[in-house]
């Protein structure tokens, strides 16, 4: 039964926690459960879930503080689940790294679909080359890390990684808002949108863009983006 995919859920909700233990199991999941983030991340250390979901209001420490420290240092998913609905807060989360944000309260069967959603994605990634160059970068999608052909060393965060690949697989097209909430999953409206603005332009500064001329990724605005670069995939 290893080969089942194990995911986590980070919620000081006792009743949340079975809940969500409860529809995952008999949906075919492994599951581990914790109420406060430092048994969570201690928990880290020995095991890396498939997918984690990840309550904002925890007793112990910043929600959004867990979530990006997952994105930086684990390979795993992340779907963010909290009370929390106002656009800011859900922008923020998809910002630090969450893939996916979903509102409490919740239908269960829900949850399990997204969860379906990412680990299918996960499997996607794996059968595909992990480094890409381009103008003078390399791009390590296993490492989560970009360097220049200087030497220089930049990290991204899953959630970033996710948008440069989308553009490294299409170079040189047009790349509708619809064709990426497609790709990327996630609810469409101004939550996604506003949080693939702050992605790209993070991308951006991470490749050393210029804000007001950017090289690579251009905006076509009211259509989408074209990355521009020459692209070969190692």
């Amino acid at each position: 039964m290893t080969d089942q995919p194990l995911v986590a859920i980070l919620d000081d909700e006792p009743q949340i926690r079975v809940m969500l233990s409860e529809a995952l199991t008999e949906a075919g999941f492994r599951t581990a459960a914790y109420s406060r983030a430092t048994e969570f991340e201690a928990a880290l250390r020995k095991t890396t879930p498939d997918v984690c979901l990840v309550d904002l209001g925890l007793p112990d420490r910043d929600g959004l503080a867990v979530v990006h420290r997952l994105a930086l240092e684990s390979g795993a998913s992340i779907i963010i689940i909290s009370g929390r609905a106002q656009v800011q807060d859900r922008v923020t989360g998809l910002d630090l790294g969450a893939d996916d944000y979903i509102i409490k309260p919740f239908d269960p069967a829900e949850v399990v679909a997204r969860v379906r959603v990412r680990l299918r994605d996960a499997k996607t990634r794996t059968a595909q080359s992990e480094t890409a160059r381009f103008e003078g970068w390399t791009a390590y999608f296993d490492r989560y890390v970009l360097i220049e052909d200087s030497g220089e060393e930049v990290s991204f965060s899953h959630a970033e990684g996710e948008v440069l690949r989308l553009f490294l697989e299409s170079p040189k097209r047009l790349i509708s808002r619809q064709q990426m909430q497609e790709a990327l999953g996630g609810a469409a409206g101004e939550s996604f949108d506003r949080a693939m603005d702050v992605r790209i332009s993070r991308l951006r500064t991470k490749l050393k863009e210029d804000p007001k001329n950017p090289r690579l990724i251009k905006t076509i605005y009211g259509a989408g983006y074209i990355f521009l670069g020459d692209v070969k995939w190692d």
